[in-house]
């Protein structure tokens, strides 16, 4: 019975992807401001941040005992890729591992009066009344929606057995929380549309997408119970009550874990599960280390963007950040009298006898874009431009000859053995592009930690980023942070990121021409790039698949 309705859940979010209309791209607005007219309906998976954000917001601090399904990063981002990935037979008996122990932890008997406000006639059977009481107050958070009536009357039905076979209320109710949890119609996002009464012929999303989408963006997680309520009553369709919602996202605890899930994913942080490092070369590396390094990123991050409201841009440069006795071993570094006997995180401002400065200079970065047992200016290279700088560097040519790199790099500096790159002429448009970015990075090795000499030879740090030279690493983070090629990907980005699928060219040159522009104004604060996005109307406008293709090609 059970995956018969998943089957019915799937169709039915199938059925509603076709919905479309003719209109795309972008026209003018009455002030002569450029008007943006959305993008085609999307069907996406939940992330794992999103996943576990979830949970979180709606069962609180429970334990998730199970494996994601792997994800897939279409334009950089995990959040557009989602709309690729899929769920396997073996994935989906790890969301049914995930869903019965999160289920269990929330009716024991330490948990359950927290969550089920009601009590069973007798605790030793069903009883339909509270069943349905619960399961549509948490599947209307779950579902981003309330239930429909089908939907409600065969979870209580799944409850009702389970609770006659067990001879116990509550586990009926464990398995109508699992049952909600590995539906479709919670793993995967499926935006809705419906007439635009606005635009005569066009169609919009319906309210309980258009919070979705809000939510999604703003907190990376489900829409909670006072976004619903907005949408059943329609005040999430008015200007000004979609105002005071985004406002109230904004201004909630939440915001801070939509930046972290956005960063997470930007920074490709789902790839240190595969980074090792020789224990030999670098003992001061350890998977705790690494995981500790990713912390520290998103914190600085949303020290600076949230806490402070300050500009992004700065990121690259700020000398505040966090560090535990872990981390600041790891630097080689000590912090004198405010070091005291601290386990956990501290807030810090680096001094300037230290060489850290902004995200690039944080073992986060430096570890990830390396091999294990060397630096590697053409990863940290490539990874600058296309994480931050948003261009795509193509892989080489399937018949390069590496061997001369190698041999080069045994006996000499890395800035040398590189110059092997420049000799190549299939290899160097590409590397002029990168390696020069990662040569800047070298005064850290492949473990975070801070050099100035290498093979026995001192480091030269210098280089050139769009016309702008710079002498060491922290030079490079002034130059990207001055690069206007780093403010328009980030709007980019954020935008795909906010609709889960790639922009149309009409949705690119409104990022361009429009909302750059007005962010700009804002001095480059994030709660302003995502409260520009999620009040302009255009960006819950639908348009056709066929038509936004064909516009992209």
């Amino acid at each position: 019975m059970s995956r018969a309705l998943r089957k019915r859940y799937v169709g039915a979010l199938l059925v509603g992807a076709a919905i479309s209309v003719a209109a795309i791209g972008v026209g003018a607005a009455a002030d002569g401001a450029l008007e943006l007219n959305g993008g085609p309906l999307a069907m996406r998976r939940l992330t794992e941040d999103q996943y576990r954000n979830t949970i979180r917001d709606v069962f609180g601090e429970v334990t998730l005992g199970g494996r994601f399904e792997p994800d897939v990063r279409e334009a950089q981002l995990i959040a557009v890729g989602a709309a690729k990935a899929t769920v396997t037979p073996g994935g989906l008996e790890q969301y049914d591992r995930m869903a019965m122990g999160i289920a269990e932890q929330v009716v024991a008997p330490s948990r359950r009066d927290v969550y089920i406000s009601c009590k069973p006639v007798a605790a030793n059977g069903p009883d339909e009344a509270c069943a349905r009481a619960f399961l549509s107050r948490v599947g209307r958070l779950l579902f981003r929606r309330p239930l429909t009536e089908v939907e409600l009357a065969d979870e209580i039905r799944i409850a009702a057995d389970g609770a006659t076979q067990a001879k116990d209320f509550y586990f009926g109710i464990q398995l109508g929380v699992a049952g909600l949890l590995t539906s479709p119609e919670f793993l995967f996002v499926q935006d809705r549309a419906e007439p635009d009464p606005d635009r005569p012929g066009g169609l919009r999303l319906t309210s309980y997408s258009k919070a979705q989408r809000l939510s999604l963006l703003l907190w990376g997680s489900s829409p909670d119970s006072e976004l619903l309520r907005a949408s059943e009553t329609g005040e999430l369709a008015t200007p000004g009550g979609l105002t005071r919602q985004v406002d109230r996202m904004i201004a909630s605890p939440r915001f801070a874990a939509g930046v972290r899930a956005y960063f997470a994913d930007m920074l490709l942080f789902d790839k240190f599960r595969a980074v090792s490092k020789d224990a030999a070369l670098y003992p001061n590396y350890s998977s705790e280390v690494g995981k500790q390094a990713q912390e520290q990123a998103l914190l600085t991050v949303v020290d600076e963007l949230v806490t402070r409201n300050g500009d992004y841009r700065d990121i690259f440069t700020t000398t505040n950040t966090f560090l535990t006795p872990t981390l600041a071993s790891a630097y080689g570094v000590g912090l004198g009298a405010k070091w005291g006997d601290f386990q956990q995180w501290l807030a810090v401002k680096l001094p300037e006898s230290m060489p850290q400065a902004g995200v690039l200079t944080q073992i986060s970065f430096a570890a990830l874009h390396s091999s294990s047992g060397k630096t590697s200016p053409t990863l940290r290279g490539k990874a600058l431009r296309e994480v931050f700088l948003c261009q795509e560097i193509p892989p080489p040519p399937p018949d390069v000859d590496f061997s001369k790199f190698e041999a080069a790099g045994q006996a000499s500096s890395m800035r040398e053995a590189i110059e092997a790159h420049a000799g190549n002429p299939a290899c160097a448009g590409c590397h002029r592009l990168m390696d020069p970015l990662g040569l800047a990075l070298e005064n850290y090795d492949t473990s975070g930690a801070f050099r100035t000499v290498e093979s026995g030879k001192p480091i030269d740090a210098s280089g050139v980023l769009d016309g702008v030279a710079y002498k060491d690493a922290n030079g490079l983070g002034r130059a990207m942070r001055d690069n206007p090629r780093a403010t328009a990907c980030l709007a980019s980005k954020v935008y795909s990121y906010a609709t889960g699928r790639p922009a149309t060219n009409g949705e690119r040159q409104w990022v361009r021409d429009q909302l750059l522009k007005d962010w700009g104004g804002s001095g480059y604060k994030m709660s302003a790039l995502m409260r520009r996005i999620a009040l302009d109307p255009g960006f819950y406008r639908v348009t056709s698949d066929s038509d936004a293709k064909s516009e992209g090609k």
